[in-house]
Parts: C-alpha cells; sequence; structure tokens
C-alpha cells in the first residue's frame, strides 16, 4: 500500500502537516502537490484549526523541491497559466489567513525554499541547511528566490541560486541573515518549541491574528504610505468585531476569553 504523500493531523487546534516522501528527499511530486492545495483550503475553512506547522518526514531532508522527473511532463500544462492559478502548493499562495509555522528537519533545496519564504514563522535545527539546484539542473529560480530576497536580503538569494549545489547556507547562517526566525539545537527541539509556539498563538483571537498578519505581509507588498493606510484600515475593521470587546473583558474578569472564529461576526 501506497504512503499518503502528505500526512495531516489535528490536535487542540494545531494542525500538523508532514511532507511524507522521504525517499525521495520529500520532493514535490504532482500529488503531494494537490495534498498540500487541499490541505490549506481545509485549514483555512476549519474553524476548530487556529494554527498550521508543516515540517518533512526523516531526518535528511525537509523538501528537496520538484520532483525533476516531473518538470518536463508539467511544463506544457504550465505554459498559458498565470501565477496564482499554477502555484497552490504554500500557505501563502493559497491565502492562508491562519499562521503557518514552518519546522526544517533537514535540507530545504530549490521549490522548498518556497515554503521558508512564504510561512509566518521559520523554525530550524541547526543540522538544517538551505540550497538551490535550479540552475544545476538547467531550471530558473525565480520564484522562490524573490521570496527568500524578501526575507534574507538579495545578496543570500542571489548567493544561493547562481552557486546552485556549489554551496549550502548552514542553518546558523540562514537565522543570521533572517530566514529563520528560530533555531534550536535538534530536530526534537524544533518540533518541540514550534509546537509550543503553535499552542500558544491558538489561544490567541482567530480574527486579530489573521488581520495583524495581512497587516505585516502587506509591508513586503507595498511602498509606504499605502502599506500604513492599508494596515490602518484592517485595525480599524477589527473595532467592529466581537473579540475587540472580548479580550479586553475577558482580562479585566480574569477568565480565558472566549473567542469568535466568524471574520465576518459583528456585536
Amino acid at each position: 500500500m501506497t504512503e499518503a504523500p502528505l500526512l495531516f493531523t489535528v490536535d487542540g487546534g494545531v494542525a500538523l502537516l508532514t511532507l511524507n516522501r522521504p525517499h525521495e528527499g520529500n520532493s514535490l511530486s504532482p500529488d503531494l502537490l494537490v495534498a498540500l492545495e487541499q490541505a490549506w483550503a481545509r485549514i483555512d475553512g476549519d474553524d476548530t484549526i487556529r494554527v498550521a506547522v508543516l515540517t518533512g518526514a526523516g531526518e535528511r531532508h525537509f523538501c528537496t523541491g520538484a520532483a525533476v522527473g516531473a518538470l518536463e511532463i508539467g511544463k506544457g500544462g504550465l505554459q498559458n497559466i498565470p501565477f496564482a492559478a499554477a502555484n497552490r502548493f504554500s500557505p501563502r499562495q493559497c491565502a492562508v489567513t491562519k499562521p503557518v509555522i514552518c519546522v526544517l528537519n533537514g535540507l530545504a533545496n530549490g521549490g522548498g525554499l518556497h515554503f521558508i519564504a512564504d510561512s509566518d514563522i521559520v523554525v530550524a535545527c541547526e543540522q538544517a541547511a538551505l540550497m538551490d539546484s535550479h540552475v544545476d539542473v538547467g531550471q530558473v529560480s525565480a520564484l522562490e528566490s524573490q521570496g527568500l530576497a524578501r526575507r534574507a536580503g538579495p545578496g543570500a538569494a542571489l548567493l544561493l541560486a547562481l552557486a546552485g549545489k556549489a554551496y549550502r547556507m548552514p542553518a546558523a547562517r540562514a537565522y543570521q541573515l533572517g530566514a529563520i526566525d528560530l533555531l534550536e539545537p535538534t530536530r526534537e527541539a524544533a518540533m518541540a518549541r514550534a509546537l509550543e509556539l503553535a499552542r500558544a498563538m491558538a489561544l490567541n483571537s482567530p480574527q486579530a491574528m489573521a488581520l495583524t498578519k495581512r497587516a505585516i505581509w502587506a509591508s513586503t507588498e507595498m511602498p509606504d504610505p499605502q502599506a500604513l493606510a492599508y494596515a490602518w484600515e484592517l485595525l480599524k475593521s477589527h473595532w467592529a468585531h466581537p473579540d475587540f470587546r472580548e479580550g479586553p473583558a475577558a482580562f479585566a474578569e480574569k477568565r480565558a476569553p472566549v473567542w469568535n472564529p466568524d471574520p465576518n461576526a459583528r456585536g
């Protein structure tokens, strides 16, 4: 029996997604791409899920990018499809409104860098590394490189993309540059830290987190003063949501808040 390419479990409001192709470096096969798109839709549509954590199976690889054998097969079908329709496997591509934590358990290569670029928080173990082998197999590193440049700077993205497999960026260096947000000594410690964060975040107002996430990502998409004006409108829109009053009330009454997960709730 063939194992599922993506494992999906939910516990205490936290969804755990595991890229489950360790025998192939957790590479992005067509069935895994479909499973990821479906998983992000499920996460965003299920009010009981508050936070998502993504990692890879095994101890060597987080994700080694596109399955090279599928590149030529997929080329013809994607030629006339725009970016938003063709790329639906990362949380940002799928416009996931809930917090997403990426846990690097090993090497992130090529298309695997999308998850670093497009997750909200990246936690890694010291054994992890970043690499971009697109040019080694005659491919252009474009989409994930732009995202990585926003996180770690153009120099880091250019070094990885142009050097190809000749250079692996250690997790410690990626942490220094900002591509990684939290660095832990072991794989087990990285996962434990991510789950600890996720459980704490799951207690927060879902709507407040969603709007906060939108405001911060907007700073990478818009220049000032447009980004600030957009953030101000997001902030004001929350004033009509029940969570805006529930938070201070629960604090004053020394009780746990009861959040409303409906983004359209008013009252």
